[in-house]
């Protein structure tokens, strides 16, 4: 739909500019006399103005948003007008695509575009759906200095989940990470040299022995296509991933894994409770923050659930009867969300759940990670003890044999 932006003035003579979407010029003017009486001037914005075509390649953290929050809550509570904030966030922003954005945005702002718009326009492949609804639902319920502070707790928790999950995973990856090293020198120099001297011997070798020599030849033959093949593996489950049966269908096996399977539905849940928590307390109506929410979601089988409430909620049901169809959601969460909307507590109602669905994750996932580095180094001591088997038991027939 073009983007047209105008000026106009009221009877008294104020004048006003501003944005506005139509589908031609003639119902832009209809909108813009909605609100004042004269339209002065009208010009379509260019497609290329309105959205930054290198957007979808910026990935912007939690960490800065939840930074660049908290300083436009605080300027805004020193009472800036708009348009310095902005600036001066800009300014401050370390996050080099972050501060590009925040420097364009001003400039729309400066020029009658609403933020909630600017943003939308300039950060659609960038920034969170959470961030630009909440910001709209700021600006429509004139409070945009809560919506803020609502938003840097938010992004801050997700930061903090983030580096946990990093924090806890940086151990087994690099315990993987040498055993993967250690077993090709072991099985490209070592094992070569020992296999070869028993070949050349008429002996009759333990299984154990030949075992690994069928192994070391296969992965010797067959090396670079097993490279090939485990580079192209989640690349082709990516592609199917982002297809729109292959994704709720990648998405229902993930939470059929054990343990990673309740991980991932207690994430799921935390996600969901956070985001409907914030929009909603930043004014937003229930239908949008239900959309919004489910959107958010990472997990495609659980946002699709949730998704499919809106035709009930819309209809004049409560959510949590129609949460209540849902098979993957968490049956508390759906418990829980009929209660706070029964009592008209829904928004803190689930601000509780959100924080007891990240202690969970957290509490599930150092349980699951406890369990890999045991794990790793059983499989490790079990590789160890068959090559050493391999090796010294042909070694003792041979003492034995003289």
């Amino acid at each position: 739909m073009p983007t047209y932006k105008y000026e106009g003035a009221y009877i008294s003579g104020e004048k006003v500019s501003g944005v506005v979407e139509a589908v031609s010029r003639n119902d832009a003017v209809a909108q813009i006399r909605q609100s004042c009486e004269i339209v002065l001037s009208l010009k379509e914005v260019p497609k290329t103005a309105a959205r930054d075509p290198l957007a979808r390649f910026h990935k912007i953290s939690a960490k800065s948003l939840a930074l660049t929050c908290q300083q436009f809550a605080i300027i805004l509570k020193a009472g800036l007008p708009l348009v310095q904030t902005v600036d001066l966030v800009a300014g401050q922003c370390a996050d080099k695509a972050l501060g590009n954005l925040l420097r364009q945005v001003s400039e729309d702002v400066s020029n009658g575009w609403a933020l909630s718009y600017s943003f939308e326009q300039r950060g659609a492949g960038s920034l969170p759906v959470t961030f630009r609804e909440t910001v709209r639902a700021g600006e429509e319920s004139g409070d945009l200095l809560s919506s803020f502070q609502r938003m840097a707790d938010y992004f801050e928790r997700m930061n903090k989940t983030h580096e946990s999950v990093v924090s806890a995973l940086t151990y087994p990856a690099f315990v993987i990470f040498v055993a993967i090293i250690v077993v090709s020198i072991i099985m490209g120099y070592a094992v070569p040299t020992f296999t070869g001297m028993f070949e050349s011997m008429n002996i009759d070798l333990p299984w154990v022995t030949r075992a690994l020599i069928a192994v070391n030849h296969f992965f010797r033959k067959y090396t670079l296509p097993l490279i090939a093949l485990t580079a192209l593996v989640p690349f082709a489950v990516r592609l199917y991933g982002a297809t729109e049966k292959g994704g709720p269908r990648l998405a229902r096996v993930q939470l059929k894994i054990p343990i990673l399977g309740e991980i991932v539905r207690m994430s799921g849940a935390s996600q969901f409770a956070h985001t409907m928590s914030t929009l909603l307390t930043a004014g937003m109506p229930i239908l949008q923050a239900i959309e919004v929410s489910g959107r958010t979601m990472t997990n495609l089988c659980m946002s699709g659930e949730v998704l499919d409430t809106l035709p009930g909620v819309e209809g004049g049901r409560p959510l949590g009867e129609c949460m209540r169809y849902a098979k993957e959601l968490p049956p508390m969460l759906t418990q829980m969300t009929a209660v706070g909307e029964a009592t008209g507590s829904m928004e803190s109602t689930l601000k509780v759940l959100a924080e007891y669905y990240d202690n969970e994750t957290d509490v599930r996932a150092k349980r699951a990670l406890s369990l890999l580095e045991p794990a790793i180094i059983i499989v490790l001591a079990i590789f160890v003890v068959f090559i050493l088997m391999a090796v010294y038991l042909p070694m003792f027939s041979m003492y034995s044999a003289i």
